[in-house]
């Protein structure tokens, strides 16, 4: 597979329109004071199936050749890639099978399945999905959409740093969501096509820092296996080749934090910004308020990836 372009997220670009949302940047008085910046956020929480991932599964399935199309659809995912699989399979009336993980949080297993997704469980921390994605795939005659490590995929997902350009203007630095590092690198790459000296940085649950290690190695490292974290849509094994290889030409680097700034920046989110995040949604945010990321006088882009949260856990958390 080919390392996506600029040129392939312009064409992205136009191929989603539409289909997805133009997501707004938000702003607060309240945020530039906590971080000393000019800081805009960009909403995909309020995105179509509630996250990022709808820019990257249509542009892969509106891809689709004619026999691929015919033939129905696979995707592994912990809930957000699922649901915009699941959607965007919907909307071209294709058939999609959902591999998810068993511990899943049930709003994101209930979307999947109200978007017409076939779902099949596979234990997170015992079994490797991309084994039971690409087995499945095969039995079944099945197109695989990869969440994270697939052109399109990643140009889809960069469609969201030329938005963040074009209605906010350059920017000095921008935070993003690591895992698997679609979204990351896709930002990455139409940002510093914009703007040269940006810095773009990935984000990570603490103890879920293989894109830290990995950019220190200058090799993909591995998550230790049974790690937990409350952000469950960044809990991939580690970052997909892909965005790695797009990681180690544009990204300033990446950092971690710990699962109560996540905490903390839900409930900021919530009372500052009026939006519901999720904990994976809002961990770009928390290393923004706890200054992992120097920030002072910048212009920054932040990306509130999504907004797909188990409802308890939400009133719990913004209550504290």
């Amino acid at each position: 597979m080919h390392l996506p372009t600029i040129a392939d997220i312009e064409a992205a670009a136009v191929r989603i329109a539409p289909y997805v949302r133009r997501t707004p940047l938000l702003r607060s008085d309240a945020l530039d004071a906590a971080t000393g910046a000019k800081v805009a956020v960009k909403a995909e929480c309020l995105q179509r199936f509630g996250a990022f991932k709808a820019r990257g599964a249509f542009n892969r399935i509106a891809s689709f050749t004619e026999e691929e199309r015919g033939r129905g659809v696979l995707a592994y995912s912990s809930g957000n890639h699922a649901q915009a699989v699941a959607g965007a399979a919907g909307v071209f009336g294709i058939p999609a099978v959902i591999v998810m993980p068993s511990d899943a949080p049930k709003v994101k297993v209930e979307n999947t399945r109200a978007l017409g997704g076939e779902i099949v469980f596979y234990d997170r921390v015992k079994e490797d999905r991309e084994a039971i994605g690409v087995a499945l795939a095969e039995t079944r005659g099945l197109a695989l959409v990869r969440p994270f490590d697939d052109p399109h995929v990643i140009a889809g997902q960069g469609t969201a740093g030329l938005e963040i350009f074009e209605d906010g203007g350059p920017v000095d630095i921008a935070l993003a969501p690591g895992s698997g590092g679609g979204l990351v690198s896709g930002l990455a790459l139409a940002l510093t096509a914009r703007c040269p000296d940006v810095r773009v940085y990935a984000v990570e649950p603490e103890g879920h820092d293989d894109i830290v290690r990995s950019l220190h190695s200058h090799a993909r490292e591995v998550n230790a296996p049974g790690v937990r974290s409350i952000c469950d849509a960044l809990l991939a094994d580690r970052m997909g080749a892909l965005p790695f290889a797009i990681a180690q030409q544009r990204l300033a680097g990446a950092v971690a934090v710990c699962d109560d700034a996540v905490r903390a920046a839900m409930r900021f989110a919530f009372r500052e910004l009026r939006v519901v995040l999720e904990p994976g949604g809002a961990i770009a945010l928390a290393a923004a308020l706890t200054g992992a990321v120097d920030l002072k006088d910048a212009r920054v882009a932040i990306v509130a990836s999504g907004g797909n949260v188990d409802p308890a856990m939400y009133a719990q958390i913004v209550s504290a």
